[in-house]
């Protein structure tokens, strides 16, 4: 499994044939859409068809299992960070396949239900932001969620870009890392990974904006 970071939460897995793109924002935040025809476009929240998603392969904006190729997916839903008490607006993602099990979480609320953590389940790799500021998920609960799902890896996203234009600042990645108290393994442009290269203590890699 390819993973790569292109900022804010917009990231790619890419198995064998299939390329799946995740939170597809960027030209909404004044970068450019890297999503290409023949992709799996997937959102972390309602988000609907726009143009960055015409003949797509596959869009999904919400919970369900969906197969492509030989990933598997499963969409969990979640409180997003923004909602109220009892809404649950967003998406988690676990993806599995070659024996690896990600977890994208997007800006999701980090206190998880019980419920929540028995549908995520094992994770080897969790893909989560950073930024907080009151917008998504801030340092202190990346720990809480370091804690409750206990990954093997850890790759951080939405944290300060000068390149895009966020709702609300964002924390730069050194502040965060210096609240989340985890010196990265590496920095990669790409992260190659494979069943073999995890860990058994949690570990944090900084997949670099493509």
């Amino acid at each position: 499994m390819d993973i790569q970071f292109y900022g804010a939460n917009c990231v790619t897995l890419t198995v064998g044939g299939a390329r799946i793109v995740i939170d597809d924002t960027l030209a909404e935040l004044g970068g450019k859409s890297i999503t290409k025809p023949e992709d799996v476009s997937l959102y972390t929240q309602s988000h609907g068809s726009t143009a960055v998603d015409d003949g797509v392969r596959l869009l999904i904006d919400r919970p369900g299992e969906y197969e492509v190729s030989d990933i598997s997916i499963y969409g969990i839903q979640a409180r997003a960070h923004m909602d109220e008490d009892k809404q649950r607006t967003a998406t988690m993602y676990k993806f599995i396949a070659k024996d690896l099990r990600v977890l994208v979480t997007g800006h999701i609320f980090p206190k998880l239900r019980e419920t929540d953590l028995e549908a995520i389940g094992t994770i080897d790799v969790m893909i989560v932001p950073v930024g907080g500021n009151g917008y998504t998920v801030d340092p202190v609960g990346v720990l809480e969620l370091i804690k409750e799902i206990e990954p093997k890896l850890v790759i951080p996203t939405y944290y300060d870009d000068e390149k895009l234009s966020f709702p609300m600042p964002a924390q730069t990645l050194e502040q965060a890392l210096t609240t989340i108290g985890m010196e990265p393994k590496e920095h990669v442009g790409k992260l190659k990974l494979k069943q073999a290269d995890i860990a058994e203590t949690t570990q944090l890699v900084v997949v670099e904006n493509s």
